[in-house]
């Protein structure tokens, strides 16, 4: 008696959890009745398998941001670059645009399309410096802390506390007690390490630090999509970084796990580094929630030994459009040549992977570069998956043997390239907030293909051979990581 009673309370428990299960799944179909339909399919896919458990997953990986205004500039500053954004359009437009360069001007469609979309507007007195190892990039970042004269304005997804942060807190304070307006915003995830006596001297000393979407709960943190992935720096509204490397010892190729740390940052000094800071002001108001700041003027000044062409395109689950996968899908169909791609997460959507496929056939070259040795597994087999399927139409794939491929780059043909913080990933497209600099600029673009190649002798050409050779347990590690792709 008592064995059937116990199966009747248990038909009756699955009962009640399927009914549940159900609304859940009703939940999940409204919420994401404006996502792509394959994420709300995997999201209800995650709820059959893992009932109750997967709709709590939901609410900390599935919560829904996107056209929500959340980064606003103050009036003043907000009417200043929609003015030059729509004057500059205008002018392109019409013809009445200068370029120092005629091939700019064959890439007027992406410069307006940036314009249009982000109001990215186009400068071409920018001075450009590339880094590819964080001692080179954080020994000039420190120099020019050092020097600054009027502020510094710093953004990381990560910032640790270790040896580097350490020394470049201490510039923060001594430059904050100098009287130099300095400010520090971090991510809540990215450096969930860090804790706030770490910044106890540099407040009392006038500087600022604010975190973007902190944690509730002293480790967790239910925001674990939506997070601020820039690597943004200002200083004295002139010289501007913009790029891959974060600030930890990692970067610089202390973790032995890694090894040596290849990743691509730019160095820009010019009127290129307003678009960056504007970027940081929407963020920085959005996470420090002062509004009675006032109007601060933006001091950046016109750089005469500059060339180079440069538009800061940025994009969140905020705006109304993908702008950096836009700008990406952009570049790839305006290829003729050759498209040179380095990213650390290669898991594209249809659109990108549609455009990649449609230039592959069309004769042009495309590389890819990916990391040999993984960090996250499941977004590796991901990336491997994707690569597979277009190492069978003809692409070039090389997986990074040295240590761990970072960088985030773009190069198509000679003439423009792409650095920033943004993957070639799903997730850099709808998930975090990303920026990008998008340089309209031969030498540049020499410089980038140069260290391509340079990387490509310390990579394993990854064959159609060798893919069609991988195990049973590759395979299907690679189908089902594919299926989450939406969410990794």
């Amino acid at each position: 008696m008592a064995l059937i009673q116990g199966i009747l309370d248990i038909v009756r428990i699955w009962n009640n959890l399927w009914w549940m299960n159900i609304l859940m799944a009703i939940v999940v179909i409204i919420l994401g009745r404006n996502k792509n339909p394959r994420s709300t399919l995997m999201w209800l896919m995650v709820l059959v398998f893992l009932p109750v458990v997967g709709f709590l997953l939901y609410l900390f990986l599935g919560q829904d941001y996107t056209k929500r205004k959340m980064f606003m500039l103050k009036e003043e500053q907000d009417r200043f670059i929609t003015e030059v954004s729509l004057f500059q359009r205008d002018f392109i437009s019409e013809g009445k645009f200068f370029y120092n360069n005629e091939k700019s001007q064959s890439y007027y469609d992406l410069i307006k399309m940036n314009l249009k979309l982000d109001e990215s507007f186009y400068t071409q007195d920018n001075e450009i410096s590339m880094f590819y190892w964080g001692r080179d990039k954080f020994y000039s970042l420190i120099k020019d802390l050092e020097n600054a004269n009027r502020s510094i304005d710093m953004q990381y997804y990560i910032f640790e506390d270790d040896t580097l942060g350490k020394r470049i807190i201490r510039v923060l304070e001594r430059k904050a007690k100098e009287g130099l307006k300095v400010r520090l915003l971090y991510d809540g995830v990215g450096s969930r390490r860090l804790r706030k006596k770490t910044f106890e001297r540099l407040i009392e000393n006038g500087g600022q630090v604010a975190v973007f979407f902190p944690s509730i709960f002293p480790i967790f943190n239910v925001k674990l999509n939506y997070r601020n992935h820039r690597k943004i720096v200002v200083i004295d509204d002139e010289i501007g970084y913009v790029g891959g490397f974060n600030v930890s010892d990692d970067y610089l190729g202390l973790r032995k796990k890694f090894g040596p740390w290849r990743d691509t940052h730019a160095r820009i000094v010019g009127s290129g580094v307003l678009g960056l800071k504007f970027r940081f002001l929407k963020d920085w108001q959005y996470a420090h929630g002062d509004k009675k700041d006032p109007v601060e003027p933006i001091v950046g000044s016109y750089n005469p030994n500059g060339h180079s062409g440069v538009q800061i395109v940025t994009s969140g689950p905020d705006t109304q459009f993908e702008n950096v996968k836009n700008a990406y899908f952009k570049m790839i169909t305006s290829a003729k040549e050759a498209i040179y791609i380095q990213t650390p997460y290669f898991v594209p959507d249809e659109t990108i992977m549609d455009a990649l496929k449609t230039a592959i056939i069309s004769g042009i070259d495309v590389h890819i570069m990916i990391p040999r040795m993984p960090d996250h597994p499941f977004v590796y087999w991901a990336t491997t998956s994707y690569a597979g399927e277009l190492i069978k139409l003809g692409a070039k794939v090389y997986k990074y043997e040295k240590g761990f491929l970072h960088c985030k780059v773009l190069i198509v043909d000679d003439y423009i390239a792409s650095v920033g913080s943004a993957n070639m990933d799903i997730r850099s497209f709808a998930l975090n907030f990303e920026v990008i600099s998008i340089i309209y600029d031969e030498e540049i673009n020499r410089d980038l293909r140069g260290q391509y190649r340079r990387d490509i002798e310390n990579s394993l050409a990854y064959t159609e051979q060798l893919y069609r050779e991988r195990g049973l347990i590759i395979k299907a590690k690679e189908a089902f990581s594919r299926l989450l792709s939406p969410i990794l």
